[in-house]
């Protein structure tokens, strides 16, 4: 039997991912930001204040992944580190007015890619995608709980 990459969904929604990147980028680039921090800027605009574990549990990365992540938004002026006040050995991951400033644009540039991107698919369309999506992100990841990955889900 020979593998059809054509009828391989992961093949489909890598290739889909990687066309969705490019764009995105081409999209944030301008702006000073890289595509490797658009989704830690993402959930800190959604709610400022996360801890670098919190990010590294939202995002599914390692954490010597998330540390170079913040290490360059630090070093590009994105965010700053703040111990918690309840707790001294936690720091906590600030916005700055930098950050706080490209919001808007950064957002509708991928708001831009994923209205062309779906262009072709009414709006049912589009929301049948996007449940299917995330049936098929809940069945591969093992370190939710089930329903988590649709549950009050309104992701990027």
């Amino acid at each position: 039997m020979t593998f059809d990459h054509d009828s391989s969904a992961g093949y489909i929604v890598n290739k889909a991912a990687r066309l969705f990147a490019r764009e995105l980028e081409a999209g944030i680039r301008p702006l000073g930001i890289g595509l490797g921090v658009f989704p830690a800027l993402l959930l800190l605009w959604q709610k400022d204040g996360q801890t670098q574990r919190d990010l590294v549990e939202r995002l599914a990365v390692e954490q010597p992944t998330m540390a170079a992540t913040l290490a360059r938004m630090e070093r590009d002026g994105l965010i700053t580190r703040r111990r918690d006040d309840a707790d001294a050995r936690v720091q906590r991951i600030h916005l700055t007015a930098r950050a706080r400033a490209l919001e808007k644009a950064a957002t509708a540039a991928a708001a831009r890619v994923n209205d062309a991107a779906l262009a072709a698919l009414d709006g049912a369309e589009r929301a049948m995608l996007l449940a299917l999506l995330w049936r098929v992100i809940g069945a591969l990841d093992t370190t939710a709980p089930p329903d988590a990955a649709t549950a009050g889900h309104s992701g990027p």
